[in-house]
């Protein structure tokens, strides 16, 4: 039961991420409202490529991860990604970065992410225990 309910977790979160990474691509202002990233002129096709591909990378990750048996390894691509992201924010912060609101918003989210994702790579990768309490080998 344990596994259906991390494979719908994850499955939402990967489409949310996906949502955002997709209308990144098509409205690169779209992470102005985000992020306060002005995407104007020639800065707006690396915003739309460098932000959308962080995001759609990590959304196919952790679909592949929740729905392909023997593929748990995959949701350590968005724990990664996400993982970095949260340490550049905590050495930005170190450094003397700007804090706001947004950016503590993120870092729940980077972390929340990180830890959703080892827990769930570290759950399906073990055998799903079985109604006899007997583990039943689910990578074949």
């Amino acid at each position: 039961m344990v596994h259906w309910v991390l494979r719908g977790a994850l499955l939402l979160w990967a489409l949310f991420f996906a949502i955002v990474g997709l209308r990144g691509i098509f409205d690169p202002a779209s992470f102005t409202e985000l992020f306060g990233i002005i995407a104007e002129g020639a800065a707006a096709n690396t915003v739309r490529a460098d932000l959308s591909a962080f995001f759609l990378v990590a959304a196919a990750g952790a679909a592949v991860g929740a729905l392909v048996p023997g593929w748990s390894r995959a949701l350590l691509a968005p724990a990664a990604l996400y993982g970095t992201a949260l340490i550049g924010r905590l050495i930005g912060i170190g450094s003397g970065d700007t804090v706001n609101a947004g950016i503590i918003q993120a870092m729940i989210i980077e972390a929340l992410s990180t830890g959703l994702m080892v827990a769930s790579w570290w759950v399906l990768s073990r055998p799903a225990p079985t109604a006899s309490g007997v583990p039943v080998d689910t990578v074949h």
